[in-house]
C-alpha cells in the first residue's frame, strides 16, 4: 500500500513518508513516495512508529487510525493521511470478453465493477453462476454469486478484495455446443476453463 502524510508545514511530514531513493535531490513537495509491504501477519513496518496492524481495515479505516496516532502521540498537528492500494489485482475467467488480471487502486470496487473491467459478460455466460474465489486468512473460500438476484449486493461478495479470482461459467447451450459433435475450439475453451479453476482451487 501507499501511504501519504501530509500538513500544513511539509517538512515536518519528511520523517514519516518513505520516499523512494531515486527522490533524493527531490523537493518535498515532488518527492516520490515508495509503498509499503503489507507482511503475512497483515502488518507494516512504519517510519517513526514502528510496526502497526492493518488487519481488518479498509484504506479509509487504517488512514483515519494513523491520523489519530500521529496526533494523540504528539508527532504532528491535524495531519492530512491518503492511503491507497498498489499492486491490487483481480483475475476474471470464463465467459467474459477480455479475461485477464486487472490492477485497481481503489479500496472498494464492485464485483459489477470488476466483469467491467473485463469486458462484461458474453452471450454465453451463466448470469445465475458467477463463482468467486477469494483468500480468508490462508482458507481458499468459494461461493457462487446469482446476478440476477438481488440478494447478493448486501453481502461480503458485492466488494473485490485484493487477489479475488472470478470466474464466469458457461451457459447450458455453451455447454451443449462442446459437445463431441460440435465446435472444437469451443470444447478447448470449456476444458481450459475448467483446468484454470481447478489449479486455482488446489493451488
Amino acid at each position: 500500500m501507499r501511504i501519504n502524510v501530509s500538513a500544513l508545514v511539509p517538512e515536518s511530514v519528511i520523517p514519516y513518508n518513505k520516499v523512494s531513493s531515486s527522490a533524493g535531490g527531490m523537493s518535498v513537495e515532488l518527492m516520490q513516495l515508495d509503498g509499503y509491504l503489507v507482511s503475512e501477519n497483515l502488518t507494516i513496518n512504519f517510519p517513526i512508529l514502528g510496526i502497526l496492524s492493518v488487519a481488518n481495515m479498509t484504506t479509509q479505516n487504517f488512514a483515519e487510525f494513523l491520523k489519530k496516532k500521529l496526533e494523540d502521540d504528539g508527532h504532528l498537528r491535524n495531519p492530512t493521511v491518503d492511503v491507497r492500494l498498489i499492486n491490487a489485482k483481480v483475475t476474471v475467467l470464463g465467459q467474459v470478453n477480455q479475461p485477464g488480471t486487472f490492477n485497481f487502486t481503489e479500496q472498494n470496487i464492485t464485483l459489477l465493477q470488476a466483469l467491467g473491467y473485463a469486458g462484461d459478460l458474453t452471450i454465453n455466460g451463466k448470469r445465475e453462476d458467477v463463482m468467486i474465489m477469494r483468500d480468508e486468512e490462508g482458507v481458499r473460500q468459494i461461493t457462487h454469486i446469482d446476478l440476477t438476484s438481488a440478494d447478493w449486493l448486501e453481502g461480503p461478495y458485492n466488494f473485490i478484495k485484493p487477489n479475488d479470482v472470478i470466474v464466469v461459467n458457461p451457459n447450458n447451450p455453451k455447454v451443449k455446443s462442446a459437445g463431441f459433435i460440435g465446435n472444437i475450439g469451443t470444447l478447448l475453451s470449456v476444458v481450459s476453463i475448467l483446468l484454470t479453476t481447478v489449479v486455482l482451487i488446489t493451488k
